[in-house]
C-alpha cells in the first residue's frame, strides 16, 4: 500500500447501532474505546449517537445532543489534539459541538437534505465537510432503490448539486461519501465499489464506510474477512479515508505487505 489511507474510528453513543462492540453507552465507556482506537493508530474519531441503519427513526436534535455532549467533553479533555468527526444531520448540533470543542470535522449522512441549516451553518464556522449519497432517511431509503438508470450517473449528478450548494455558503473543504448501504441495494453497492474510481473526477478525497455492513450478506459479527477485502478493493479504487469499527485489524490488512 503506498499511500497513506486516513481511518476514522467509529464511537456509537446509541445503544441501537447494528454492531454492538461499536457501542458506548456512557461518556466513561466512550472515553475508554477512544482511547483504544487511537492506540490502534485512527487518525479521526467518529462520534455518533444516533443511528441510522435502514429502517431507523431519528430520536431530534435535544435527545442526540444529550448523547453526545458528555462524551464529546471527556474525550476532547482527555486527548485534545484527535481529530473529531461528528456523525449528524442536525446544524444545532453541529453548532452545540463547536461551542464545546471547536473545529471539526461534519460527517453528515444527507449532505444537507435533512436540515435546511446545515449547509449554511457549517460553512459560516468553517467546517470540514463529509457529504454523503442518501435518497429519503434511514427509514425510508431503502424503498428507494430504483434510479431509472446509471447509478453512478445519479451518484455524480447527486455530488454536482452539492458542490454547488457547497461554494454558495462557504464550504471549501469537502470529502466525498457514496454511501454503501444507503438507498442502494446489495447488487447496486458492489456496482458501485468496483466502479469507484469514477468519483475521482470530483478531486475530493472519498470515504468509505464498508464495515460489517449487510452487503456482505452475513452477520456484523461474521463479516470482518469480507469488511477487510472490500476496504482493499475501494483503496485500490480511489478512497482516501474508511470508516471502520477495526482500527488496528484494518491497518494490518492494509500495510502487512509494505
Amino acid at each position: 500500500m503506498e499511500k497513506k489511507v486516513r481511518l476514522m474510528g467509529i464511537v456509537n453513543l446509541n445503544d441501537d447501532s447494528f454492531y454492538a462492540p461499536s457501542r458506548a453507552d456512557s461518556s466513561e465507556a466512550a472515553l475508554s474505546r477512544a482511547a483504544r482506537l487511537l492506540a490502534e493508530g485512527a487518525d479521526i474519531l467518529d462520534f455518533g449517537a444516533c443511528s441510522t441503519r435502514p429502517g431507523s427513526k431519528g430520536i431530534g436534535s435535544d435527545e442526540e445532543w444529550r448523547r453526545l455532549e458528555p462524551a464529546l467533553k471527556a474525550v476532547h479533555t482527555a486527548f485534545p489534539k484527535a481529530k473529531i468527526s461528528i456523525d449528524t444531520y442536525w446544524s444545532e448540533v453541529v453548532r452545540k459541538a463547536y461551542d464545546l470543542i471547536g473545529p471539526f470535522l461534519v460527517n453528515d449522512i444527507s449532505a444537507g437534505a435533512m436540515d435546511p441549516k446545515m449547509l449554511r451553518t457549517a460553512g459560516a464556522l468553517g467546517l470540514p465537510y463529509v457529504a454523503m449519497h442518501m435518497r429519503g432517511t434511514p427509514e425510508t431509503m431503502q424503498g428507494l432503490t430504483d434510479y431509472g438508470g446509471d447509478i453512478m450517473d445519479s451518484i455524480k449528478a447527486y455530488f454536482e448539486e452539492f458542490e454547488r450548494k457547497a461554494a454558495e455558503v462557504g464550504i471549501h473543504e469537502w470529502i466525498l461519501d457514496p454511501g454503501f448501504g444507503f438507498a442502494k441495494t446489495r447488487e447496486q453497492n458492489w456496482e458501485v465499489l468496483e466502479r469507484l474510481g469514477e468519483l475521482r473526477c470530483f478531486e475530493r478525497p472519498i470515504l468509505v464506510g464498508l464495515s460489517r455492513k449487510s452487503m456482505f450478506g452475513v452477520k456484523a459479527e461474521d463479516a470482518l474477512e469480507a469488511t477487510l477485502n472490500a476496504q482493499r478493493i475501494a483503496v485500490s479504487n480511489g478512497a482516501s479515508h474508511l470508516r471502520v469499527h477495526d482500527v488496528a485489524l484494518t491497518r494490518e490488512s492494509l500495510y502487512s505487505s509494505i
